[in-house]
């Protein structure tokens, strides 16, 4: 009698581990964005972050740059990044990044043609639509024209042999002179990941 007591109390209790185990709710902790470590050879947030940090540092400090930053704001217009990879990627989350530390940088002055559409559209609408009071409507034709424009590349080069899937990441900025069509400053970032099966179990 006992031993069937101890019986039925031993599958009761798994029976109780296994219904909450399968009501058990996941857990979702917080990851730091600045994390490198690589769970894939994908391009990541890691990745994102320390490009548009190393990008941004090497054009504040460039000495014409930084020259020509010493006593003005230059006002400047950031093209979107041009994805030549074969991934997937945000490129307006990488040019919202870098466009981000530039801002923070405290050496240029905006511009932003992300919008215009929607600019021109409010413009049309106080200058036309007989609702807006003129002396308080903003004058088309007085918007500030950018001086320089910084534009970029992302490509990718990747290689396979037998288990082995070697990837290579390659960032490209150049800063040109709107004014006088010249470069004044292009640098690039380069970032290489190996992924490799593993051997265990073989």
């Amino acid at each position: 009698m006992y031993q069937k007591t101890r019986a039925g109390s031993l599958i009761f209790l798994i029976a109780a581990a296994t219904l909450f185990s399968g009501c058990a709710t996941p857990s979702v902790e917080y990851g730091d964005p600045l994390s490198q470590q690589a769970l894939s050879t994908d391009f990541g947030s890691a990745d994102l972050q320390q490009i548009a940090a190393t990008m941004v540092d090497s054009l504040i400090t460039f000495p014409p740059v930084a020259e020509i930053t010493a006593t003005r704001r230059p006002v400047i217009s950031v093209d979107r990044i041009k994805n030549k990879s074969m991934q997937h990627i945000d490129m307006e989350a990488v040019t919202d990044s870098i466009r981000a530390r530039l801002i923070k940088s405290g050496k240029f002055t905006f511009v932003d043609r992300t919008t215009e559409a929607a600019v021109l559209e409010e413009l049309k609408y106080q200058q036309n639509s007989g609702m807006v009071d003129q002396e308080k409507a903003v004058e088309m034709g007085k918007q500030y024209g950018a001086e320089y424009i910084l534009s970029g590349n992302f490509a990718e080069i990747e290689h396979k042999v037998d288990d082995v899937r070697d990837v290579y990441y390659k960032f490209t900025l150049n800063l040109k002179n709107l004014r006088t069509g010249l470069l004044e400053w292009s640098d690039e970032k380069e970032i290489r990941k190996v992924w490799k099966r593993s051997t265990f179990g073989r």
